[in-house]
């Protein structure tokens, strides 16, 4: 991720006291059964743990924004109440732009992401290096930001240009394709590349060619300046300490790399085009989203711009974003209609983060086929073996096999003192082998379990295991 700075003091009031949510929260399409009042608890009790001034957040579900809320002060002392319509800096999360701004010049015929570097930029050490490789982070080009803070020179305006002279001309950290490694000049690279080949800023390129097509109107570039004063304020800390406002990078150092500010809705909009498709051309996607194989076969767990991986056998795309006073995390599950965007004015935390995987639980719990039979079923089945008991007429013969005598005085044992859990929830469902797999979760006062039920079509138990979370 791009990172962030460290001054101008500020007597603040702390967000745990300004921790509320909007009264009036909006979607593009009716919210029907979104558990709201979940989501702004889940979000209001992480304020209050993590002492953050604000969050923005946009929920999407069905391929639609579904909820779009806001959280806490955007501004401090006095506290200035955070709403949907205010923009926030997203970090690194604006490198899946410019990835996608140079998949279009492709598509247009203007380069092809597989030139080298040197084709496009004179004098470079990684003149072999991809133009995929920078947007992988597996060029090899060192990086000019691996702190966590803003050195004094990063607040001062800088030539893009001026990065690669000092940073490229470096010797590679590692021979291109053999390693990755994080590297926000791979970017500025990039960013001057799409430049040269489109004949202009590449602000203006992605505003003509992606944002204005998306309907994406509040998008700002945070590194031509600060954002506007109705919009949301960055603010640090100096470790446990107050809330202070922050200090902006100087211009230049985010270009291409972390220059983009909008607001969480802009952001869910870009996610929703991703999950139809609806930019790139099919070949501009697989690029765009597919994993970055290194030269030993191992995968990278990134794509272009984006992070991959699987969550529950499905595809999970996702970036987090860091700059001077803010943070921001996105996440998007193209095959579900999914995604979740998280804007925050503070930096150096991980609350976006923590927000942004609790309301992606919730969106997930939504989105389950929960069999209100086989719910049933689970829990008296966990009830029986709390007994040390089962009813052998519901097993197949294997898990007959499984339930010895010493299996449940086991279960009996461990699960009695428990006593009656206070939760019991649905958390997965799949199909496996010709069984159908369903996951629960049962809550007690100091310990949550997790339960694996695997049934037959015919509704016979095949497995019934748990394990402490």
């Amino acid at each position: 991720m791009t990172i962030r700075p460290r001054k101008m003091p500020l007597s603040v009031c702390f967000a745990l006291a300004c921790a509320f949510a909007v009264p009036a929260g909006w979607a593009d399409t009716p919210a029907a059964a979104l558990p709201t009042a979940q989501v702004d608890s889940a979000v209001n009790a992480i304020l209050a743990r993590t002492g953050i001034p604000s969050a923005s957040i946009a929920l999407v579900r069905d391929h639609a924004i579904v909820y779009a809320q806001a959280y806490g002060c955007a501004q401090l002392d006095p506290c200035r109440r955070a709403t949907p319509a205010m923009r926030y800096a997203i970090g690194s999360i604006s490198k899946e732009f410019t990835a996608t701004a140079l998949l279009l010049l492709q598509e247009q015929g203007k380069l092809a992401i597989d030139d080298t570097a040197g084709k496009w930029v004179v004098g470079l050490p990684a003149s072999n290096a991809s133009i995929r490789s920078l947007l992988s982070h597996t060029s090899g080009v060192r990086d000019y930001w691996p702190q966590d803070y803003d050195p004094p020179e990063m607040l001062k305006p800088i030539a893009p240009k001026n990065i690669i002279l000092r940073w490229a001309s470096q010797p590679l950290d590692f021979p291109t394709g053999t390693a990755w490694q994080y590297s926000n000049t791979g970017y500025t690279i990039a960013g001057l590349i799409a430049e040269k080949a489109a004949g202009k800023p590449l602000f203006e390129f992605m505003r003509e060619h992606i944002f204005e097509p998306l309907a994406m109107q509040t998008v700002y570039d945070f590194d031509a300046a600060p954002l506007p004063p109705d919009d949301a304020v960055g603010y640090m800390r100096y470790g446990l300490g107050p809330l202070r406002a922050s200090a902006k990078e100087g211009r230049g150092w985010l270009f291409a790399a972390g220059q983009l500010a909008m607001t969480a809705s802009d952001l869910a909009r870009w996610d929703i085009s991703l999950i139809d498709q609806r930019v790139l051309n099919a070949a501009g996607y697989r690029d765009l989203t597919g994993e970055i194989r290194l030269a030993n076969g191992a995968g990278s767990q990134y794509a272009l711009g984006l992070d991959v991986k699987l969550r529950s056998g499905q595809r999970e795309l996702s970036h987090g974003g860091e700059v001077g006073g803010f943070t921001a995390t996105n996440v998007i599950l193209p095959e579900q209609g999914l995604a979740v965007v998280v804007l925050t004015n503070q930096d150096a935390t991980g609350a976006s983060g923590q927000i942004a995987e609790s309301l992606e639980k919730i969106l997930l719990a939504q989105a389950l086929p929960v069999d209100a039979t086989a719910l049933t079923e689970a829990q008296r089945i966990f009830g029986e073996l709390q007994n040390g008991k089962i009813d052998a007429a519901r097993l197949t013969s294997n898990a007959k096999s499984y339930f010895t005598a010493q299996a449940l005085a086991d279960f009996r044992a461990g699960l009695a003192p428990l006593g009656k859990p206070k939760s019991f929830e649905a958390a997965g469902y799949q199909l496996r082998g010709g069984l159908v797999t369903r996951r629960y979760k049962a809550g007690f006062a100091h310990k949550d379990l997790n339960i694996v039920v695997r049934s037959t079509p015919e509704g016979l138990i095949e497995q019934y295991t748990l394990s402490a979370e």
